[in-house]
């Protein structure tokens, strides 16, 4: 894999308080620039909904979204149900 650098200006303030959430989480702003790049092509499209379309749908959609994985995540209603599909890995 090749590499290409970016360039960007951003506000210091912003940067800042950017960089002490990521350290917070273990990530450097390289990391969590490359982050959202990579949901960006994963997605093809923003990882997050943005602008006044995003406050009109908030009244249509689920109060809770999850980027690009909404509604292709669930949860069994039986927490072990899953695990049996590995039991006989597992013994």
């Amino acid at each position: 894999m090749s590499t290409a650098n970016i360039n960007l200006r951003t506000d210091s303030e912003i940067k800042a308080q950017a960089g002490q959430i990521f350290e917070s989480l273990g990530l450097d702003m390289s990391t969590a620039i490359n982050l959202f790049l990579r949901q960006t092509v994963k997605c093809n499209n923003l990882p997050f909904v943005i602008g006044t379309q995003a406050m009109e749908d908030a009244a249509v959609r689920p109060p809770f979204q999850f980027g690009c994985m909404a509604g292709k995540i669930s949860i069994s209603d039986d927490f072990d149900e899953p695990l049996e599909d590995f039991k006989e890995y597992m013994e």
